[in-house]
Order: structure tokens, then sequence, then C-alpha cells
């Protein structure tokens, strides 16, 4: 086959297109290089089809190739699925600890611990009102003192407990509203399946919608903050996402199946689960809490009420010791000892008696578990978001614009498309010369 004349004008032409689509991606790049979720790409150069022509007698086939030039083969994203897959799964973990230490500090807070308002603190002027009692028994001021401070301590249990009793509404309350109708998983499911409809199209066309995947896996980073996240490649552009441990998928290609039972998560989703359910961890907390109120309340009963025939100091409710603690002795009624002689006090000191004991050392116990379990959490806050920060670093020093990176293929693209057009210009006075000047007498 002949070789047209025009034909280096074709290839210059390619050149420069080719350049000017790799100067238009560095552009796009540099545009988006601070663009959360964005991925570098990559304009992939490759040699258009060659020219087949006859090569002469030398040839043993007769035939020859000659080269037309350059075209974009695509669009290139530059992302590593295993590190999506490590900063996934280490999100999970932030978004568990960093759930579990904000609630666990707001237990703590209701604690108010070491403070006059803590429960610590009304517990030692309680034993100090009974100490003040049995050192002058007849005294109705010291009797009335005792009274009030016994119902300062009753308050202060409640207060904790109505505390305790809120924290757990709050982690019911934000896990109702991010599963809930219009809450942030319904919405991420709802956009992944849009982008996957539009997604699947494009690349049905042969096409790399390059923008729109970063988009997803945005939005898949966010889902998996708030629980596991497991992701299947459906193999036409479109994927299936699954949530914890739901028997269905969250999103199967255009499908979302929401709402869904999830019991364990993972993620935030999985702390507010384990802080609010029944039994969990605010129970627990309210069942120490209860077994302190119910050991105070019986130990000074049973030395206040030797036999049980007389009258109590405390009252509670078995279900609810913390929240329903009540002083039901009086100034009157309060019993100081156990004989009528004036003065005897054996009842108000042996009462005075029991600071230190099992009521002080399990409230100091319970008081120590809050703690214990906000340092952990705390502590597992840090390593986790230490880990994510530097899963992040190596997934940015691939998928992320270096601008130092983009100012070079700047040049050399831009070298390129000069050398093309330059090309070009000649090829232009070669034809200029061929078709206007072959054949001039004197040239």
């Amino acid at each position: 086959m002949p070789i047209s004349s025009f034909m280096g004008l074709q290839t210059s032409l390619r050149g420069l297109l080719a350049h000017q689509q790799a100067i238009d991606t560095t552009s796009h790049n540099v545009a988006n290089a601070n663009t959360e979720g964005y991925s570098r790409q990559d304009a992939v150069l490759g040699a258009t089809t060659a020219l087949e022509i006859a090569a002469g007698e030398f040839s043993a086939s007769g035939s020859a190739h000659i080269g037309t030039g350059v075209s974009v083969q695509a669009y290139r994203r530059i992302r590593d699925g295993f590190l999506d897959l490590q900063y996934r799964a280490q999100a999970m973990q932030v978004g568990d600890q960093e759930t579990r230490s904000m609630q666990l500090d707001q237990v703590e807070l209701s604690l108010a611990e070491p403070s006059e308002n803590g429960i610590a603190d009304q517990l030692s002027k309680f034993w100090n009102g009974w100490a003040d009692v049995s050192n002058s028994p007849d005294d109705i001021a010291a009797r009335q003192a005792l009274i009030d401070q016994a119902k300062n301590l009753a308050a202060a249990f409640a207060t904790v407990n109505t505390q305790l009793t809120t924290v757990k509404t709050q982690a019911a309350a934000e896990y109702a509203a991010l599963t809930g109708a219009g809450g942030d998983v319904q919405a991420i499911a709802g956009e992944i399946s849009t982008l996957n409809a539009a997604i699947k199209q494009f690349v049905s066309n042969g096409d790399s919608p390059n923008d729109l995947m970063d988009r997803r896996d945005v939005l898949l980073d966010k889902l998996s903050k708030l629980a596991q996240v497991r992701v299947t490649d459906l193999g036409n552009g479109s994927l299936q996402v699954r949530l914890g441990d739901a028997a269905q998928p969250l999103v199967n290609d255009t499908t979302v199946n929401w709402p869904q039972t999830l019991t364990a998560p993972g993620g935030k989703l999985g702390a507010l689960i384990d802080i609010s359910k029944t039994g969990g961890v605010v129970d627990s907390y309210r069942a120490d809490l209860n077994n302190v109120v119910k050991t105070l309340a019986d130990s000074v009963n049973a030395l206040h009420n030797p036999g049980g025939t007389g009258t109590n100091f405390f009252s509670y409710t078995i279900a609810n010791p913390a929240g329903t603690l009540a002083v039901v002795a009086t100034k009157t009624t309060v019993r100081t000892s156990s004989t009528a002689a004036a003065g005897a006090n054996d009842i108000a000191l042996a009462i005075a008696g029991l600071r230190g004991g099992n009521p002080d050392k399990l409230y100091t116990g319970f008081v120590t578990r809050v703690g214990g379990d906000l340092k952990n959490a705390q502590r597992g806050e840090v390593n986790a978001t230490v880990l994510l920060n530097s899963i992040e670093d190596r997934r940015q020093s691939t998928s992320g614009v270096s601008m130092d990176e983009e100012m070079t293929n700047l040049v050399r693209f831009q070298r390129g498309y000069q050398a093309s057009a330059r090309t070009m210009s000649t090829m232009d006075q070669m034809l200029d010369t061929l078709i206007n000047r072959t054949g001039i007498v004197g040239l």
C-alpha cells in the first residue's frame, strides 16, 4: 500500500492530541490535589496500529509496518486495593474505640470523682454524721444533720443512676439516628447504589469513570468507620457491599437492602449497641452501683434495726436500689443504742465503724472500673488512630497527588507537545514545497 503524503501530518496530529490529553490529565490531578478521596490519574500512552506497506525484495514477507503515531489508550486510576482493605479495617477500629471513649467519658463525668459533689465525699460525710451522733446521742441537731446528709447521699446515688440511664438512652438514640430512615447508613447505601448504576453503564461502554469510582471509595471509607465493610467486585463495574454481621448485602449492584438486623457489626454502630443494649456496658455499671447501694443500705439497716422488728434507716426497691434509695428514719427515730440508757451509743459507733468497709470498697472498685475502662478506650483510640494515619500515609504515597511529580510530568508532556508541533510544521513545509514549488525552474 503506498504511503500518503499527508500521513506525517496525521502522525504529528496524533502526537499533539495525545500530549494535550496528558497535559489535561496532569492539570486535573493538580486541581484535585486536596480533594478528599481523589486518586491520581495517569494518561496511558500507546502506539497506534501500524500501517502495512510493501517492503521490496529484501523482505521475506514482502511487506513491512510503519508506525502511525500515538494515542491515549486509557486514563488509569492509581489505586492500591490492598491498602484500601487495610484502611477500612482500621477505620472500623477507630470508630469503635472513638465511640467507646466518648461514651465512657460521659459516664466518668457523671461520677464527678474526685470532688465535693461525688459520692465518695458524700459517703465520708455520712460516716462523719454517725460519728457526730455517737459523740452526742441525744443531740437533736446532730441527728437532723445526719438525716440531711443521708438524704444528700441518696440523692447523689439517684443522680448518678439517672445520668447512667441518660448515657444509655443517648447511645441508643444515636444508633437509631444512624440506622433509621434517612440516617447515614441508608444515605450512604443509596448513593453507592446510584454510583454502581452509573459506573456500570460507563464500564459497559468501555469507559473508566475514575472520579465516580473515587466518590464511591470515599463512601466506603465513611461506612467502614460505622461498621465492618466487606466489598465484592461484581465484574461489571458494580460492587456488592456487606455491613457487619447482617444476613443480606447492604448494597447488591443497584439494590439497597435496609434496614437490617445488626448484633455485632463492629465500628461505631457496634460500640453503640454494646453500650446501650440490655446487659451491656451501662447496665453492668448500673448493676455495680446498685450493689454498692444495696450493700450500704443493708449494712446500715442491719445495725440500726437488729432483728428487723424496728425501723430501718434506709429503704429501696430490689429492682433499682440506686434510683430508689430513701431515708425512712427521722431525727426522733434514729436509733443510737440497743439499750435505753441515757447517752448510750453502741449502734451509732457500730455504724460509724462501717467507714472503709464493704460499701466504700465496692464504690471505690466501681469508680476504678469506670476509670480503667475509659483509659483503655482512650488508649485504644490513640493507637488505632496512629495506625490509621500510617495506613493513610502509605495510601497517599500511592494514590495522592505529588506536586513535584506532576510538574515534572507537565514539562515532559509539554516538550512532547512542542516536538509534535515542530514535526507538523516541518511536514507542512515539505508539503508546501511538494505542492507549490515542485517543477519551478531555478529551485
